[in-house]
């Protein structure tokens, strides 16, 4: 049986709303229908099918790609992302990172991060998720110096933003 996972960015601190990736302002979060894996569901077919099918867009697919990482299915977020018809994107670029750092692969998710800013120096989530890296890593300059960048290209008051900032404080990376 599918249930409704919520594709929302994480509450920060305690009940702090939710908010977009890019967006100051809360969000209610965008439901998405959880199939098994390997596959999504697929509005125009009312149903679950493999990511390579035509009903589906790269933009639903985004959409069930955060909606697993949020629920900490990276693999099956990796299944999905591989479907993705642009893989030299930046989003896309900035998930393959996300997945392999929090499989582990801390290196591969870093070199991931680097080529989306290459093609997207304003990838503030790229950037958010590179400095959540860095704290995990003990290493707080760097870490400090991506919540500049943010900052500086726009990102100010955005979830990016606050994520960076709240890990810089307590420690506490986020998985979405």
């Amino acid at each position: 049986m599918m249930k409704v996972i919520l594709s929302a960015a994480v509450a920060l601190v305690g009940a702090a709303p939710a908010f977009a990736a890019g967006d100051a302002t809360p969000v209610e979060p965008k439901p998405v229908k959880e199939c098994k894996k390997n596959k999504v569901w697929s509005e125009k077919k009312d149903r679950c099918v493999k990511p390579e099918n035509a009903s589906v867009t790269d933009d639903t697919l985004y959409d069930n790609v955060r909606a697993l990482a949020h629920n900490q299915r990276f693999e099956d977020a990796q299944l999905i992302l591989s479907a993705m018809s642009d893989q030299s994107e930046d989003r896309v670029l900035t998930y393959w990172g996300f997945t392999h750092r929090k499989l582990g692969d801390v290196d591969q998710g870093m070199a991931f991060y680097d080529q989306a800013l290459v093609q997207n120096p304003n990838n503030i989530l790229a950037r958010s998720y590179l400095g959540q890296a860095h704290v995990e890593a003990g290493n707080l300059g760097a870490a400090r110096a991506e919540l500049s960048e943010i900052r500086k290209r726009g990102g100010a008051g955005t979830w990016a933003e606050a994520s960076l900032a709240s890990a810089l404080q307590t420690g506490v990376t986020f998985n979405y």
